[in-house]
């Protein structure tokens, strides 16, 4: 799929599907968790995501990044490049920011073209606002040697393969579940990375 097409499918469908699309990548464990509380929201960040597009020999592609291992929850998984909203920062400032240091995209590079359904994500406690941005070339990655080990670049036509769906048994909180991910550039993604993919791949796939 061509960037051209791409851009103008995301741009035709409103409005979005949220929930609805995003529910088959939903963990088993979070399907039986309590919903957060009003009472709780002082209590969770903001972050943002950017699935940044580019064409590359007449397909889209984007970079997903495999964060270095560590204390963090999300650490030694593959993600889409973002992170926390600092003070006084917008939602797609700080997505585009958040990408240009964990990429070496350079920020004046890229456009942001929509945003995507919020997500919250219980176990770090964020709010998670998603974006779509475009650049107009093929990104030179330079991964952040503090943050991330690796940089992948699935194309939009793998995303949108069923083949790349499956199941796979994983080790959470010290309980075994099999968890739906993605398989994408020969890396399994899961959680709240896939379900924000798999509200795209319903807002690309319908068309």
């Amino acid at each position: 799929m061509t960037l051209s097409h791409t851009v103008q499918l995301l741009a035709s469908k409103s409005p979005l599907p949220g929930d609805a699309a995003r529910t088959i990548m939903l963990p088993g464990y979070r399907r039986k968790a309590s919903p957060p509380q009003p009472e709780d929201a002082a209590t969770w960040r903001e972050a943002a995501v950017l699935i940044l597009f580019y064409e590359d020999l007449g397909q889209t592609r984007f970079p997903l990044i495999l964060r270095i291992d560590g204390p963090g929850v999300h650490a030694g998984q593959v993600s889409l490049p973002g992170g926390a909203r600092e003070p006084g920062e917008s939602l797609p400032a700080c997505a585009i920011r958040e990408t240009a240091e964990e990429t070496g995209v350079e920020a004046g590079s890229i456009q942001i073209i929509r945003e995507l359904s919020p997500l919250q994500v219980p176990p770090s406690r964020f709010t998670v606002q998603p974006f779509v941005g475009t650049v107009d070339h093929r990104p030179l990655f330079r991964p952040a040697p503090n943050e991330v080990v690796a940089i992948m670049a699935p194309s939009i036509d793998e995303l949108l393969d069923p083949a790349s769906q499956t199941k796979e048994m994983l080790t959470i909180r010290g309980k075994d579940w099999l968890v739906p991910c993605y398989r994408l550039a020969g890396h399994r993604v899961w959680g709240a990375t896939a379900m924000i993919l798999a509200e795209l791949s319903a807002m690309l796939g319908q068309s």
